[in-house]
């Protein structure tokens, strides 16, 4: 390995450390949030189910987060979340030519969702 090399990994290995060690004493929803925001600034490939009781009756791909809405005035989390998605009008699993990216809006209440990565 060059000198470089070892420097550069040495400074990943010791920011690597720092980071574990400091989430120790974190509170648990500290590490959530920051788990969040690692995770929207990365970007996943979510796909957000819509159920009406056991009946997939929505799906959205290629959703890159949902996110909290937020008072304008408060700055207080609101009891929903939003995004961006293609909507899967058939349910296949596929963003189809004629499928397009829309925005949603989902409740924390009366909405029976799931979000997950999408496994292909």
């Amino acid at each position: 390995m060059t000198n470089s090399f070892k420097k550069t990994y040495l400074a990943l290995s010791a920011s690597a450390l720092a980071l574990l060690l400091s989430l120790g004493a974190c509170t648990q929803e500290q590490q959530n949030k920051l788990g969040r925001d690692i995770q929207n600034w990365t970007g996943t490939n979510g796909v957000l189910e819509v159920y009406a009781g056991d009946k997939l009756v929505r799906r959205f791909l290629k959703v890159d987060k949902l996110s909290t809405a937020m008072g304008t005035d408060d700055n207080k989390p609101r009891p929903y979340r939003f995004g961006y998605g293609v909507l899967d009008e058939n349910l296949n699993m596929q963003a189809d030519a004629n499928e397009k990216k829309v925005y949603f809006e989902i409740s924390d209440y009366a909405t029976n969702y799931v979000f997950f990565e999408n496994p292909n």
